[in-house]
């Protein structure tokens, strides 16, 4: 176990990606693509359901990984370690679990582009900026990648991930890498994700749209 050594992180550019060994099966930031009208309606139930904090942190992702971007996300911890989500066909998501607790986000931009019969349609939803912070409670993104500027107040890098104390819940298994921060700042959010799961959901401003050949997040 890492030591707290009350050290600060100066102003860094935080990357992270994880690589899905079956490309056919991953997205990046250029495309996220699935097949059938019904995935837009199951993305647009997963978003409002995490606005009510109905979701577990545990089922079974669509298939789809969608994008999130924020100007800038602010919490008193982070915790990340490594695991596994897996689809209804029972296949397997490499993704970094990003618990972040208590989260202030200035905005907040989701996105996911499906094929269908009538061309690429893209569901988005957006909320925050001008009409006030979205707030989250025990907030959980499932990610493959993270790109933008951050900030970590005391930072533990390699601890157990089954001792990660930082966001209450968010533990990995025994002897598994595990990552921890305090006082966290991101500045201009982007990230490719195959879940994300969140109580009291505080979306102000929100609006939803679906559109053929639209643009992401």
């Amino acid at each position: 176990m890492i030591g707290d050594s009350g050290s600060v992180f100066g102003r860094v550019t935080a990357k992270l990606r994880i690589d899905d060994e079956t490309p056919e099966g991953g997205t990046s930031w250029r495309r996220s693509v699935a097949v059938g009208v019904p995935a837009v309606v199951a993305v647009g139930a997963m978003t409002m359901a995490m606005a009510s904090g109905a979701l577990a942190a545990s089922f079974a992702v669509s298939g789809t990984a969608f994008q999130v971007s924020s100007g800038k996300l602010t919490s008193d911890g982070l915790a990340s370690y490594v695991g596994t989500d897996n689809d209804i066909g029972g296949k397997g998501h490499p993704v970094s679990l990003l618990a972040v607790g208590d989260a202030t986000l200035s905005d907040i931009c989701q996105s996911a582009r499906v094929s269908t019969p009538l061309g690429d349609v893209v569901f988005k939803l957006t909320a925050g900026g001008s009409a006030g912070p979205v707030t989250a409670k025990s907030l959980v993104i499932d990610a493959e990648d993270l790109v933008g500027d951050a900030e970590f107040g005391t930072v533990q890098i390699g601890r157990d991930a089954s001792t990660l104390d930082t966001v209450p819940g968010a533990q990995g298994t025994p002897g598994s890498f595990g990552l921890q921060a305090g006082q966290v700042s991101v500045a201009g959010v982007r990230s490719n994700a195959w879940s994300a799961t969140g109580g009291d959901f505080k979306l102000k401003g929100l609006h939803v749209s679906v559109s053929l050949g639209g643009s992401g997040c």
